[in-house]
C-alpha cells in the first residue's frame, strides 16, 4: 500500500508538470498573438484553455481520492493539499493567458497594443514566458534555486506594470478610451500571471523547507514531491 501511495504522489507531480507545460505553451502563444494581432493563434489559446481546465480538474479529483483512501498525515498531507492549491494557481495562469488572447481577438484586425507601449508589452510577454518555463522546471526538478529567479522576473514585470499606468495616466497620453482600457487590462493580466507563478514557487519552497518565511529567501536544492 505504501508503494501505491508513493506512486500516486509521483502521479500528482507528473500531472502538475504537464499542466505547467501547457500553461507555458498558452502564454507563449497568447503574448505572440497579442503582439502581432494573430487571431488564429489567439483562437488556439482560447480553445486550449479548456484542456488546462480539464487537466486541473482531473488532478484535483486524484488528490481528493488520495486524501480519502490513503489518509496521508504530516508532510504527505501537506504535499497533497499543496498540490490542490498549485493546481488552482496553474489554472488561473491559463485563464490569464486566455484573457490576453481574447484581447488580441477582440481588436482584430487592429493591433491590441496601444501606440507607444509595444516595447513594454513585448518585454512583459517575454518575461511571462520565461517565468512560466522556469516554474515548469521547478515543478519538474524541485531545484529551489529556480524560485529566486522567478521572483526576480516578477519584480521586473511589476516595474513594467507600473510604467504602463504611468503612461496612460500621464498628460502626454493621447490614446482613446478603448486603448486605455486595453492597456490597463493587458498589463494587469501579465502582472497577475507572474504573481500566480510566484505563489506556486513559494509553496514549493515551503514544502521543502517547512519555513514559510524562508520561501521569500534564496533556497538550496531539496527534493519536494
Amino acid at each position: 500500500m505504501r508503494e501505491v501511495f508513493h506512486q500516486s504522489l509521483e502521479d500528482v507531480q507528473g500531472r502538475l508538470v504537464e499542466i505547467a507545460d501547457l500553461v507555458t505553451v498558452a502564454i507563449d502563444r497568447a503574448t505572440r498573438a497579442f503582439g502581432t494581432s494573430d487571431v488564429a493563434l489567439a483562437e488556439e489559446v482560447i480553445e486550449a484553455d479548456a484542456v488546462i481546465d480539464e487537466k486541473a480538474l482531473e488532478l484535483d479529483e486524484l488528490a481528493i481520492e488520495i486524501l480519502a483512501r490513503q489518509q496521508p498525515v504530516a508532510r504527505d498531507l501537506r504535499i497533497v493539499v499543496t498540490a490542490l492549491r498549485v493546481s488552482a494557481s496553474l489554472e488561473r495562469m491559463g485563464d490569464m493567458a486566455e484573457h490576453i488572447a481574447q484581447l488580441a481577438r477582440s481588436r482584430f484586425p487592429e493591433r491590441a497594443i496601444p501606440k507607444g507601449l509595444k516595447t513594454t508589452f513585448t518585454r512583459m510577454g517575454e518575461l511571462d514566458v520565461e517565468v512560466s518555463r522556469k516554474l515548469a522546471e521547478l515543478l519538474r526538478t524541485q531545484d529551489l534555486r529556480i524560485a529566486e529567479s522567478i521572483r526576480d522576473a516578477d519584480d521586473d514585470i511589476d516595474e513594467l506594470h507600473v510604467s504602463v499606468f504611468e503612461k496612460v495616466l500621464g498628460d502626454s497620453w493621447k490614446g482613446e478610451a478603448t486603448a486605455t482600457v486595453d492597456a490597463t487590462l493587458a498589463s494587469r493580466y501579465h502582472e497577475r500571471f507572474a504573481d500566480h507563478a510566484v505563489s506556486v514557487a513559494k509553496k514549493v519552497v515551503y514544502l521543502a523547507t517547512g519555513d514559510w518565511a524562508g520561501a521569500d529567501e534564496e533556497a538550496e536544492t531539496s527534493p519536494v514531491i
